[in-house]
């Protein structure tokens, strides 16, 4: 352990650091958190093949053996499961998100939080995604596309922009803050290397910040959940803290009935009126994880109501718009309503949004975006290409079970590898023209059938190499 860590742990501590900082498991937990996109717990746990046994931080999740490649495992391409550090699948559900709210994750990346918040809620309202870091956020994307997620907004943006963007828009927020990881030393060893005072204090500052914009992005009556994988006391309890006190327009919420973890500790904050450091939440190495803090706070319903910026009204519910200009996106709408008929007669008749060329199926309610930087807003069905649509593989991610030609394969199909290899195989249940591949259901994206071979559109970027 670092110097600095295990002096300012063993003060704070004293006979119970070693109890604490003693990992229940001798290698690095490893966990899966299943998608109620797809399935259930328990569909999961007997059809996946995995040696498994319940996670105490999560009911939608697993322990996995050490040895557990997910990458390898066909439903992990499917969007089945995510693979998660186990204790840091508690966090999302604490927010208690249900079908139809508006609900940010501020920092997004790479997607195991917000995969949980989509799940829960089940095709209905919004979730704004967001990650600052431009490369991470293309991770953040490509995880919510694996996952089926069609009613998300992926940024990459400032908090701060956000904010004054969107004041009072959400009914929920998650901020997961960048921290100094020192939950993380022993699953990543760049935390271990890289950790110092100084970082800490840097972490805390920027939480601080990020956590004000949280503040004003949340409605009044709205949860706020706060989650670090860290223990330093500047970046948990004295960080909750420190935002009440900012904030008294904020109350904290009592997490001492959660069923995993311990309160937080005391002394780890200065007294504050409005907080309780029981009231938070630690995971420890001890308790099976390896590390997470979490505190819960909520909005007072008799807060000021912020206005949103006149230019930047939300886009009202409807069918989506479409340029009916000549050409471009005139010409897609045509193409996507001609493919819809065809392979997702469902879909057909949904309004879209037509961006140029691309066909974007939107969600019910588009955020005031304004300026901001986005990289997805809703499904990306496909786009228009030399007067043809081509359908993207998000669409057969998100709504490939609706697919009017399918092709079915199983786990033990040797030919699901070999499509994961990007390889052509051969059709079995599938028509002429374009397809849906599953696994045991699950979508796989797209092919296009001709005599009797499914020429594989798997992306390139996504296929299972050696």
């Amino acid at each position: 352990m670092p110097e600095y860590f295990e002096t300012r742990e063993r003060a704070l501590l004293g006979a119970r650091y070693e109890e604490l900082y003693h990992p229940a498991t001798e290698t690095a937990a490893r966990g899966v958190t299943v998608n109620a996109l797809r399935c259930t717990p328990g569909e999961f746990a007997v059809g996946a093949g995995i040696e498994l046994s319940p996670s105490p931080f999560c009911d939608r999740a697993f322990l996995a053996p050490a040895d557990f490649r997910p990458g390898r495992h066909p439903w992990h391409h499917a969007g089945v499961f995510y693979a998660q550090e186990p204790s840091a699948a508690s966090a999302a559900p604490l927010l208690g998100v249900e079908p139809g709210m508006k609900v940010c994750d501020l920092c997004a990346a790479p997607g195991g939080k917000s995969s949980q918040l989509a799940a829960a809620l089940q095709g209905r309202g919004l979730l704004l995604a967001n990650e600052y870091v431009a490369a991470r956020a293309e991770i953040l994307r490509q995880n919510l596309e694996r996952m089926g997620v069609a009613n998300a907004v992926v940024t990459n943006e400032t908090p701060a922009r956000l904010a004054a963007a969107m004041p009072g828009y959400f009914d929920r927020v998650l901020v997961d803050a960048p921290c100094s990881g020192e939950g993380m030393f022993r699953k990543e060893p760049a935390a271990l290397a890289q950790h110092s005072e100084a970082l800490v204090w840097q972490c805390a500052a920027l939480a601080a910040e990020i956590l004000d914009a949280a503040a004003e992005l949340l409605a009044p009556g709205g949860v706020l959940v706060f989650s670090t994988c860290t223990f330093s006391p500047e970046e948990d309890e004295a960080q909750v803290a420190a935002f009440l006190t900012r904030h008294p327009e904020f109350v904290q919420q009592d997490l001492s009935g959660v069923g995993f973890g311990r309160p937080g500790e005391a002394n780890r904050a200065p007294e504050t009126p409005g907080f309780s450091a029981a009231a938070c939440r630690r995971i420890w190495p001890a308790d099976g994880g390896e590390g997470h803090f979490i505190a819960r706070m909520q909005k007072r319903p008799d807060a000021p109501r912020a206005e949103l910026p006149r230019a930047e009204r939300p886009a009202k519910k409807g069918k989506g718009r479409e340029n009916k200009g000549k050409g471009g996106a005139a010409d897609a709408g045509a193409a996507w309503r001609s493919f819809a008929k065809e392979c997702f007669p469902a879909l057909a008749g949904c309004g879209v949004e037509t961006p140029g060329e691309l066909v974007v199926l939107p969600p019910e309610e588009l955020p005031p975006l304004g300026r901001l930087h986005v990289l997805r807003a809703g499904l990306v069905a496909g786009r228009v290409q030399k007067g043809r649509f081509v359908p993207a593989h998000a669409l057969f991610m998100a709504r490939g079970t609706e697919c009017a030609n399918r092709e079915n394969l199983t786990l033990n199909d040797p030919r699901t590898l070999a499509w994961l290899r990007g390889e052509e195989i051969d059709a079995a249940t599938a028509q002429n023209g374009w397809c849906a591949v599953c696994v045991d259901g699950y979508p796989l994206g797209c092919g296009k059938v001709s005599g009797g071979r499914i020429k594989n559109h798997y992306p390139k970027a996504l296929r299972m190499l050696g």
